[in-house]
């Protein structure tokens, strides 16, 4: 990644609503890829999606808005997020199963 580091961010963010069993956990892996973020996704046993990801601000805040729309079958009544530093942790982005250990 050749931005400079205080481009760089983390974003810590849940989905609550009707985001499991609707592709959730697919449409999340897609855009973040797309957009070139690393990090990881996963639903949670209280029923919400978790994302961790990392890259640039804007395109992390693209992905944001793009997580409280969700895809089309889904239901997403709210998104909390939480901003944290870059830490460069992963190389890709991908899907983790329920019941993860965090990072």
């Amino acid at each position: 990644m050749n931005k400079p580091v205080s481009e760089l961010a983390r974003l810590d963010a849940s989905a609550w609503g009707r985001v499991h069993g609707v592709g959730f956990r697919y449409f999340v892996v897609t855009r973040a890829m797309h957009l070139g973020l690393t990090g990881w996704v996963a639903n949670e046993q209280d029923g919400s999606v978790h994302c961790v990801a990392e890259g640039p601000r804007a395109d992390l805040e693209e992905l944001l808005e793009m997580l409280r729309e969700g895809p089309a079958s889904s239901i997403v009544e709210r998104v909390l997020e939480e901003w944290l530093p870059y830490t460069g942790h992963w190389g890709t982005f991908g899907i983790r199963s329920s019941g993860h250990r965090g990072d």
